[in-house]
C-alpha cells in the first residue's frame, strides 16, 4: 500500500516542517511578497496530492514568510511568459498552465487534512485563491485581500473562484470582488466569513498552531470523512447529503477512535484519539 512521509519531505519552492502531526507549509519569498512561480504551482500540486497517503500529517497550516501571505503570480516569471505564449498563439501551453493552477485547488480540496490559511498582510491574486481553497482561515487586522483577475484583463473565474467563493461569502459579494477586483478589508473578511476569525499581527502564527493543534489532537479519520462530506454534498440534493452521511457515520462508527470516545466519556476523562 502506497504511503507517503510527511516529515522526510524535502520543499524545493517553499518551506515545509512537520512536527506533531501539524505540517507548516511557509511560502518563503518575502522580498517580494511571497509570488508563486510555475514550479510552485507544481509542487503544491503534488504535495497536496501526495497527502492523501500521508499518515504522519494531521493538519496544514499555509502561511508567509515576513509580513504578507502571498502576492500571487510571479509578474516576470508568470505572467510574462504567459504573455510571450499568448504572441506566439501558444492555446495549448497556455490551457496546460490554467489546468495546472486549477489542480493544485483539486488536490487541496481532495486531501483529507484540513489546510489552515494563516493570511497576514497581502493575499491577492493566487495567494487569495489558496487561502479561498483552504478550509479554516486566519487572519489578521491587516489583512488585504484581492482577487485581482479582472485587473490584468482576466475573467474572474480562475482556480475555482466562481464556484467556492460565492458559498463562502455569498453570490452578491462574490461577484462584487471577482467583477471590480477590489481589496476586501480584514474586517469585511470576517464579518462576510471568509475569515474565521481575525487575531493582531503578532498573535497570527500562535492562534494558527492552537487551532492545529486542537485539530490534530482530533480523530483524524472522521475529520478526513468531514472534510469529503462538505465536499461532495456541494452538488447533492438533501436526502442524497443524508444518505451520504448515513453511510460516513456508519463507517466512522467502525473506527477504534469511536470506541475510544465512547470509553473517555464513561471514565469521565478526555479521549485520546489515535487516528484510527
Amino acid at each position: 500500500m502506497k504511503t507517503f512521509d510527511g516529515a522526510s519531505y524535502r520543499a524545493e519552492h517553499f518551506l515545509w516542517e512537520v512536527q506533531d502531526g501539524i505540517a507548516t507549509l511557509t511560502l518563503n519569498r518575502p522580498e517580494r511578497k511571497n509570488p508563486l512561480t510555475f514550479d510552485s504551482y507544481g509542487e503544491l500540486r503534488d504535495l497536496f496530492r501526495e497527502l492523501r497517503y500521508s499518515k504522519d500529517v494531521k493538519v496544514v497550516v499555509i502561511r508567509g514568510a515576513g509580513d504578507n501571505f502571498c502576492s500571487g503570480g510571479d509578474v516576470h516569471e508568470i505572467i510574462g511568459p504567459l504573455v510571450r505564449m499568448q504572441e506566439n498563439d501558444d492555446m495549448p501551453g497556455l490551457l496546460e498552465f490554467t489546468r495546472m493552477t486549477g489542480d493544485a485547488v483539486i488536490e487541496m480540496r481532495h486531501c483529507p487534512q484540513p489546510i489552515i490559511a494563516a493570511v497576514d498582510g497581502i493575499c491577492a491574486g493566487a495567494g487569495a485563491i489558496l487561502a479561498m481553497a483552504s478550509d479554516l482561515r486566519l487572519g489578521t487586522t491587516r489583512a488585504k485581500t484581492a482577487f485581482l483577475f479582472v485587473r490584468v484583463g482576466l475573467a474572474g473565474a480562475d482556480m475555482g473562484a466562481c464556484a467556492i467563493l460565492p458559498r463562502i461569502i455569498g453570490h452578491g459579494r462574490a461577484s462584487e470582488l471577482l467583477y471590480t477586483g477590489r481589496v476586501m478589508t480584514a474586517e469585511e473578511g470576517e464579518r462576510w466569513g471568509f475569515y474565521n476569525r481575525l487575531v493582531a499581527p503578532e498573535e497570527l502564527h500562535a492562534s494558527a498552531d492552537t487551532l492545529a493543534r486542537e485539530l490534530a489532537a482530533g480523530p483524524t479519520f472522521a475529520h478526513g470523512m468531514t472534510k469529503k462530506c462538505l465536499e461532495q454534498e456541494w452538488s447533492m440534493g438533501i436526502a442524497e447529503a443524508i444518505e451520504a452521511e448515513a453511510q460516513a457515520q456508519a463507517i466512522c462508527m467502525q473506527t477504534r477512535d469511536y470506541g475510544r470516545a465512547y470509553r473517555a466519556f464513561v471514565d469521565k476523562r478526555k479521549p485520546e484519539f489515535q487516528g484510527d
